[in-house]
């Protein structure tokens, strides 16, 4: 009862579909000349016939409706359900890659360059994977385009029946589908070769009517016979394919009447046992040719192909070929996929809202056809996959991720999410154990080993250990380090603001308003340059607590300084003003000859020296200008001249003798080091070294051998 309301659902959804499109589609032809409304029809019983189910049959409808809708997977989605929505904007977006990919074969003018159809071909399989029916929709609906050329007896578009025979046969060859396969094979080559297709059906009528007798009796005769031992078979001739001789005869070099499947028979019968009893008769009444006899019932052939075939000659020396199978195995052999793969509809689980009748193993058998029919299209006798660069692996829920040649289980725990892979820690290929560090192959299903919660490993970095081969998943390695640096150097400037707070009983102060008024966006900004000493706190603490005025009014100031000659003081910096004027070596900026330098005078500690470009002396200038005076370097000449410390910050790789190696070079370049800090995070090392130095000017190329010690990423003055 349940069945017959299954039945008559999927009907109406059908008729459904067919009154939605009609006005839509009804008065439109496809490039191919057909109406588009009789396509759909054709389309609809070619799945039918193959064993499609209605909701598929319906699709082939709304595919062609889509272009005639403004919002057309919300509109049908709306109308049909999400899953028929999906399917259907899928379906005609792959015909519209296709259609242009014709075009640019067309437009170059390349007939036999494989590598022309490559990402179509690849767009063709990444939509198959996501929703199988799309294969049947897409050969469907090209078979019944050859059929409609073959009828109207228009011209060809060459692109198109090579596609058909390179590409959408080589698929229906790999998913089993016979029935499609056979005639789209004979259409294309009629299309291509024309006057070799003649010259074999021409061939094949001359003696048909002296074959086809012999033929009948032939299958009369093994009837009987099976039935006399108990067997019931089916025993019937099998149809001449003519691409499928012709193919034959160019790859054995062999001449029409050498084909043995000129005549040909089939048996097919209830069980595998009597498939073998069929046999056993076969080569006791008939001259077996040994080298003619594969068993595919004991080995089956990639694409789940089932028979017995064997060749044999009759009393006259004339070659027949048996082919014996059970009537599951001819159901397959004719329908291949479409026999077994029986969809649940709406509601179901599985990727892309679509699941199997044979559950997973089923669906992973399927996906992997269609992995190795994307490498039958480069010729499998080089051994080289059409698209080199690329790898596709499964999910263990079906889904196909597309990955670069010689990726591994962290590469693929990245492109299925950027959290998968931070926290893998383990892998599964084809359900056995693997190290992370595995190049994947074409079809592998992988499944990751995660932690709750965690992040990458360094040595994922590390081109030598090769756990990394995608640009993009190695960015989101890179990125995860960098935000906990960045974390990690907030964290610290934000414990010493706090710390300054404390100290001057403002704990009070809200941190965002204390950021903007300093010239920062936000909080984090103004710890982020705190936390990597860039930035003094002396600037907050000004900014909190104001200086009382000058010792010397400014009115004073200005006018005691103008016009005043410069002057030279002990720090060998010339200043404007009077004799005997403190100076003194700013500690944020560490000034040294020949930098560009000015003066700011501060309360009661004379003239404080920076560097023009110092971020504390422009905050400083800002507020206070009139306190700005010229100042310059004095000449110091002879070995006593005076020297200057400066900071130097170093970022590198973390390992044993780094700061050994590092301290040498300013040995060499006698540099005298008279402070060093450093720290350590996740082996990564930042040094700050204080040397003395007596002119900035050489300072560069000292820097440029720093940058070349081993693990140094770089060297820079503070």
């Amino acid at each position: 009862m349940l069945a017959t309301a299954d039945s008559a659902d999927q009907a109406e959804t059908l008729a459904r579909a067919r009154a939605f499109a009609d006005p839509l589609i009804s008065g439109e032809c496809l490039d191919t000349g057909e109406n588009i409304l009789a396509h759909a029809d054709a389309v609809a019983a070619i799945l039918a016939e193959i064993g499609g189910s209605a909701q598929m049959q319906a699709a082939s409808y709304l595919v062609y409706a889509c272009p005639h809708l403004n919002k057309p997977e919300e509109v049908i989605a709306k109308a049909f359900g999400s899953n028929l929505a999906q399917l259907a904007i899928q379906t005609n977006h792959l015909v519209h890659v296709q259609r242009l990919s014709r075009a640019a074969e067309t437009s170059a003018q390349l007939t036999e360059d494989p590598k022309l159809q490559t990402e179509n071909v690849r767009k063709m399989l990444l939509a198959f994977s996501r929703d199988l029916r799309v294969v049947m929709l897409r050969l469907a609906s090209r078979l019944q385009t050859l059929r409609h050329y073959a009828a109207t007896k228009l011209p060809v578009p060459p692109a198109l029946a090579r596609e058909s025979l390179q590409v959408f046969a080589p698929l229906a060859n790999r998913l089993g589908i016979w029935q499609i396969k056979w005639e789209m094979e004979d259409l294309s080559f009629r299309f291509l070769e024309p006057v070799t297709y003649k010259e074999v059906a021409s061939l094949l009528d001359q003696k048909r009517g002296e074959r086809e007798r012999y033929m009948v009796d032939l299958r009369e005769r093994m009837a009987k016979a099976l039935a006399a031992q108990g067997v019931k078979a089916q025993v019937d001739g099998r149809p001449k394919h003519i691409y499928s001789i012709v193919r034959k005869m160019r790859g054995k070099s062999l001449a029409f009447d050498q084909v043995f499947d000129i005549r040909a028979m089939r048996v097919v019968v209830p069980a595998v046992a009597d498939c073998y009893q069929v046999l056993s008769w076969v080569h006791e009444h008939f001259v077996p040719i040994a080298q003619e006899f594969d068993d595919y019932i004991a080995k089956p052939k990639p694409n789940g192909y089932q028979s017995l075939h064997t060749v044999v000659r009759d009393v006259d020396g004339r070659p027949i070929e048996i082919q014996i199978r059970t009537q599951a195995m001819h159901d397959h052999a004719e329908h291949g996929v479409a026999a077994h793969w029986a969809y649940k509809e709406a509601g179901a689980k599985g990727y892309a809202g679509v699941s199997a009748s044979s559950e997973y193993d089923n669906k992973i058998a399927v996906l992997r056809q269609l992995l190795a029919w994307e490498r039958d299209l480069s010729g499998a006798g080089q051994g080289e996959g059409l698209f080199d660069d690329r790898i596709y692996v499964l999910t263990p829920d079906a889904a196909v991720v597309e990955l670069p040649q010689g990726a591994t289980p962290v590469d693929f725990a990245y492109t299925v999410h950027t959290n998968l892979g931070h926290r893998c820690r383990g892998a599964k290929v084809d359900g056995a154990m693997v190290p992370l560090n595995t190049a994947l192959a074409n079809g592998q299903t992988v499944e990751v080993t995660a932690i709750k919660e965690g992040g990458p490993s360094r040595d994922w970095l590390n081109p030598e250990l090769g756990y990394l081969v995608s640009n993009r998943a190695r960015a989101k390695v890179r990125a995860w380090f960098n935000a906990q640096i960045s974390e990690e150097t907030i964290a610290r400037g934000r414990e010493s603001v706090e710390k300054l707070l404390q100290r001057l009983g403002r704990t009070s102060t809200k941190l965002d308003d204390l950021a903007s008024q300093l010239g920062f966006k936000s909080a984090e900004g103004l710890f982020e340059v705190v936390g990597k000493d860039e930035y003094s706190l002396r600037n907050i603490e000004v900014l909190l607590n104001p200086p009382e005025p000058a010792l010397l009014p400014d009115e004073y100031l200005a006018k005691k300084f103008k016009g005043a000659v410069a002057r030279k003081s002990p720090s060998g910096v010339l200043v404007v003003g009077v004799d005997s004027l403190l100076t003194q070596l700013s500690r944020c900026c560490k000034p040294a000859p020949p930098d560009a330098i000015s003066g700011f005078v501060t309360r009661g500690k004379g003239v404080s020296i920076h560097r023009q470009d110092c971020s504390n002396f422009r905050e400083l200038a800002s507020r206070h200008g009139e306190r700005v005076i010229d100042v310059r370097w004095g000449e110091h000449k002879g070995p006593d001249g005076a020297v200057y410390p400066i900071d130097v910050s170093v970022e590198a790789f973390d390992r044993q003798g780094l700061l050994r190696d590092i301290s040498e070079v300013f040995a060499k370049e006698k540099m005298n080091v008279i402070g060093v800090q450093t720290q350590s995070v996740k082996g990564t090392a930042w040094m700050t070294f204080t040397v003395e130095i007596s002119d900035a000017a050489g300072l560069n190329k000292v820097l440029g051998t720093v940058r070349n010690v081993k693990g140094v990423r770089s060297a820079r003055r503070r």
